[in-house]
């Protein structure tokens, strides 16, 4: 498993799509607030009954702070699955990996694919993906605040040793 996901991280890297680049606190900052902004979204779409909407605002919101992450620590992915495998192998961030691995498998389901699944169900997984859109946010958040030089050299160093 690890040298599949090495390989799929080294394909992006060759094509352009996976790269160490200068760290960005302006960039960091504008991906906190399109995710603050999609939270916000979330909760209004959930409270008008547009629950799969809300599901995939939810995940948004997940998303653009992972790539706040990314950027304050001078990394730029262009690629979902594996800005989210970044989360596990180079960040260690194993309870958020799993938050939003599940957000997007949700979000997909609900934005690609058309069920008849009863709407009370679709109602509890959206109430569950806000749920999960704050705590993760507010856990982003705090692990951005707490990166320093020290730690985005080695985090930019990992990276490398992985894409090599």
């Amino acid at each position: 498993m690890v040298q599949m996901s090495n390989k799929f991280l080294n394909n992006l890297s060759n094509e352009g799509k996976l790269e160490v680049v200068e760290p960005s606190d302006n960039i960091c900052e504008s991906y906190l607030g399109k995710a603050d902004n999609c939270f916000k979204s979330a909760k209004i779409l959930m409270v008008n009954r547009l629950f799969e909407n809300s599901v995939s605002m939810s995940y948004y919101s997940m998303y653009d702070s992972l790539l706040a992450l990314l950027f304050k620590t001078g990394i730029k992915c262009e690629n979902h699955s594996a800005s989210i495998l970044l989360l596990k192998i180079v960040f260690e961030k194993l309870d958020l990996f799993e938050i939003i691995s599940k957000a997007k498998e949700e979000r997909i389901d609900k934005q690609y694919y058309v069920t008849d699944e009863k709407e009370e169900l679709t109602k509890e997984i959206s109430e569950e993906m806000v749920k999960n859109a704050e705590s993760f946010l507010l856990n982003m958040k705090l692990f951005i605040k707490n990166q320093n030089s020290e730690n985005i050299e080695k985090i930019q160093n990992k990276l490398k040793e992985l894409i090599l």
